[in-house]
């Protein structure tokens, strides 16, 4: 079968490797499409940074490995032991290995396991036709949820737990600062959980523009100063939560003064250089500054929720390529800024 099988930085190739065969605990995925991640990108330019180098210890595995951690499609095979999946179910997948024994694990929240691993990451994953998850990182879809968007729930779950740390609800206001996948993702979650007055802070105009066509309000930090912006809508009351998924200091610095009283900055970015956090915005205001990693299962289960409410819309910003085509329509895209998401199709008949 084909796969994007990962050796190291710039070194990615689309190779010939044996079917896998589910063991007990585990189903064989055909997979439908895999999203590219960010984290992705890191790893092709600058790794190995998450992939080991030597047996991770949940996984046993290290590189070379096939990438992909955001995918979707149909079970063909289960093995041993698999109850409540068939073959024919259409699923998306959860990518978490935890290790369900230290302090996180044990209170539930295992996407801050101490020996967290990844399918795709730490595992063969889905950039390609098949590949073998254990049965605790199915989710159903269901019959109106494509395997396109099936493919999307593992990013837009990062964003839903961000937005669900954010404590906010209808009448409440927020600000994105960012409007790459996962600040649209914030968007829509924000959406769905019935705020109407939600603004998006980019300087792309490519990416305002995008986001704009999904009907959200957007600002230009390069043109408008935004913490004043949301001062003025706010009538001085502030955000009720701001939300950092540009990983800049200039973001951080804007979202930590657009924020109101006691009520929190979530960031939710990947942070490539030290920053200094202006900590006297936070205390000045008694606010707060959390961190956002990953999802639960609860996370994964509200966005397909909402994705088959129709709150979800993959219009003007997700593009889909053939794995052949992965490097450059893909990895060399994104990194130019020429897409905003891309999913690889696996198969022969695209």
């Amino acid at each position: 079968m084909k796969a994007a099988v990962y050796y190291g930085p710039n070194k990615l190739e689309i190779a010939d490797v044996p079917e896998p065969q589910p063991g007990p605990g585990t189903v064989k995925v055909k997979v439908g499409f895999n999203g590219i991640c960010g984290t992705d990108l890191h790893e092709y330019y600058a790794g190995p940074i998450f992939v080991p180098t030597e047996p991770h210890p949940l996984t046993g595995r290290e590189l070379p490995l096939t990438m992909g951690h955001e995918f979707a499609g149909t079970i063909l095979e289960v093995g041993a032991g698999v109850t409540g999946y068939v073959p024919g179910d259409r699923v998306a997948i959860e990518p978490i290995y935890r290790c369900g024994r230290c302090a996180p694990c044990r209170a539930g929240t295992y996407n801050v396991c101490q020996q967290i691993g990844f399918h795709g990451l730490m595992s063969d994953g889905g950039m390609a036709e098949y590949t073998i998850v254990p049965v605790n990182m199915l989710h159903r879809l269901p019959d109106n949820v494509s395997l396109e968007l099936g493919a999307l729930v593992e990013p837009m779950a990062v964003a839903y737990h961000a937005a669900a740390l954010g404590d906010v609800g209808p009448g409440d206001t927020a600000i994105i600062f960012g409007a790459g996948p996962i600040g649209i993702g914030l968007w829509f979650a924000l959406q769905g959980m019935g705020l109407e007055s939600v603004y998006v802070a980019e300087p792309s105009s490519t990416r305002r523009t995008a986001i704009e066509a999904l009907g959200a309000h957007t600002l230009d930090p390069t043109q408008v100063d935004v913490s004043a912006f949301v001062t003025d809508v706010t009538d001085g009351r502030g955000a009720d939560a701001a939300f950092d998924a540009a990983g800049v200091k200039s973001a951080i610095e804007a979202a930590t003064a657009s924020v109101g009283a006691r009520r929190p900055t979530i960031s939710v970015a990947i942070y490539e250089k030290p920053l200094t956090v202006p900590l006297l915005n936070l205390v000045m205001n008694e606010s707060r500054l959390q961190g956002s990693l990953c999802y639960t299962s609860t996370d994964f289960e509200a966005v397909i929720a909402l994705m088959a409410q129709g709150v979800y819309d993959t219009t003007g910003w997700v593009t889909t390529v053939r794995i052949d085509d992965v490097i450059n329509e893909g990895f060399e895209a994104l990194h130019a800024g020429r897409k905003m998401k891309v999913l690889v199709d696996p198969s022969d008949d695209m």
